[in-house]
């Protein structure tokens, strides 16, 4: 009997490892991640999910205490489970890359290791069990390959050194809870008049994302490179700079982005201000208490210059300009503030900045093939963000219905319920439609969204969004696009 488990098992096996293995890759293969999307999907997502995880468990346990066929039942949910999780995604498909080939080898012997000794043993609750954790194995293998893919990259990571220090640009590094992106761009453009410049493209922001735009974009003759760095974690800023030494560092944003990652807003301003401890000019936006505060600490350390986008965007203590429509001013502010860094006069970009770039996905407005205008700010996930684009919203709108679709706002920890449930007031009380998407944050969305003038619409998928929004807008409408989350999401 227990071997015809171990058979099912390794069936079952296959479709569970396949969904972890996805949410493994579009997590960018961190150790950890798929054990927590596993209790997201298995908790979060409705009576079904709940009832096949329940009874898995009772599968489990009515095979130790009762008979040793109930453990049968663990293959039959791991197959069929958690629903809703598909095995190859849409919006986030399933790439077999050489590397996620190494993640499911490893994850298929640490699994069938399992099985084995289960069916040697003669226990079948060591079967199921090791069914019931894939995620967890999942998530083992991902530590296990850590190192070995460390190393991997390494050989990119010297050819890419080795070609900074040959080229010799000025660096450029630049972080941020959010906008660093559109920073970056600001700072390519506002230089790109005097100066020869390369930027990493699109979110390029980690080790190996930094690597690559280097080793296939950085050119002789480029006078400054401009590198976004992003963190999950304290150090990994810091190993960036190590071989990506900037000239001049700029901290756009502080905020609640990777709150359950970090804890407190204070430990991601820490995690974000490695990118000082190399560089000779830190360019620092002071909106924010805790950039004040490291603005203030680091000032025996390095040339600090300060900026910020109230009342105007000042930089180093004066008003240089008021705010232009249409531009993020904080990144504005800071985007001069590296000009300044670079002892580049600013009235030798003041007339850039008339034709500032926008960013593809933030806030970016087009018109949609039934006339009605579309807010893309599928690319942000953060509190002041969503504020900003009902602002704009607000602004576009005139005498149509206006529409807000959103599945929320995910990674900020203790606050993720109440900054949902204020976005969703504020947005239920200016617009004319809610579209709820997914089950993320779909309870404090709607939470917040109870006691507003706008009529809510849930929805399972942004393909559903879409069809609702095509339905029901028209010439002279909006809809704003208010993050997007890929479909590994529950």
């Amino acid at each position: 009997m227990t071997w015809w488990l171990v058979a099912a098992c390794a069936i079952a096996a296959v479709p569970a490892g396949l969904r972890w293995l996805r949410v493994a890759q579009r997590e960018h293969y961190l150790p950890g991640e798929v054990s927590r999307f596993s209790v997201r999907w298995w908790e979060g997502t409705g009576v079904s999910n709940r009832v096949l995880y329940l009874a898995a468990v009772l599968g489990i346990l009515g095979s130790v205490l009762l008979d040793r066929w109930f453990a049968f039942v663990v293959p039959a949910v791991a197959a069929l489970g958690p629903i809703g999780l598909s095995l190859r995604g849409i919006s986030s498909p399933l790439a077999w890359t050489s590397r996620l080939r190494r993640v499911a080898a490893v994850s298929g012997l640490l699994a069938g290791g399992q099985f084995v000794i289960g069916g040697l043993l003669d226990q079948p609750w060591v079967v199921a069990l090791a069914l019931s954790l894939i995620a967890t194995i999942v998530d083992l293998a991902l530590w296990i390959l850590r190192p070995y893919e460390k190393h991997r990259g390494d050989e990119w990571v010297e050819k890419a050194a080795s070609k900074l220090r040959l080229v010799g640009p000025d660096v450029v590094a630049i972080t941020g809870s959010y906008g660093k992106t559109t920073t970056k761009n600001y700072v390519a453009h506002l230089l790109g008049g005097s100066r020869r410049v390369v930027a990493s493209p699109a979110s390029f922001n980690n080790r190996m994302g930094l690597a690559r735009a280097i080793n296939e974009n950085l050119i002789p003759g480029t006078e400054v490179f401009v590198a976004e760095m992003g963190t999950y974690g304290h150090g990994e800023i810091a190993e960036l700079c190590e071989w990506i030494r900037p000239k001049v560092a700029a901290m756009v944003s502080i905020g609640p982005v990777h709150l359950e990652r970090f804890g407190t807003t204070r430990e991601i301003a820490l995690a974000k201000s490695e990118i000082l401890d190399r560089a000779e000019v830190g360019v620092i936006c002071v909106d924010y208490p805790e950039l004040r505060r490291i603005a203030d600490e680091r000032r025996g350390d390095l040339e600090i210059i300060e900026v910020s986008s109230v009342d105007g965007i000042h930089v180093a203590g004066e008003r240089v300009m008021p705010s232009p429509d249409g531009v993020f001013g904080a990144n504005l502010a800071v985007a001069l503030g590296v000009c300044v860094a670079l002892r580049i006069p600013l009235v030798d970009v003041a007339g850039r900045t008339a034709d500032m770039p926008g960013t593809e996905h933030r806030q970016s407005r087009v018109t949609g093939a039934g006339g009605f205008t579309i807010i893309d700010d599928t690319f942000n996930s953060n509190p002041d963000g969503a504020r900003s684009a009902l602002r704009e919203l607000a602004d576009v709108v005139a005498g149509g219905r206006s529409a807000v679709v959103t599945p929320g706002m995910v990674e900020l920890g203790e606050r993720q319920e109440i900054e949902n449930e204020d976005f969703a007031r504020l947005a239920a009380a200016g617009a004319d439609h809610l579209v709820v998407v997914g089950r993320t944050n779909r309870e404090a969305l709607l939470r917040g969204s109870a006691n507003g003038k706008a009529s809510v619409t849930v929805v399972d998928s942004r393909e559903h969004a879409v069809e609702w929004v095509r339905e029901n807008l028209g010439p002279g409408d909006a809809v704003l696009y208010e993050n997007d989350l890929p479909d590994h999401y529950p």
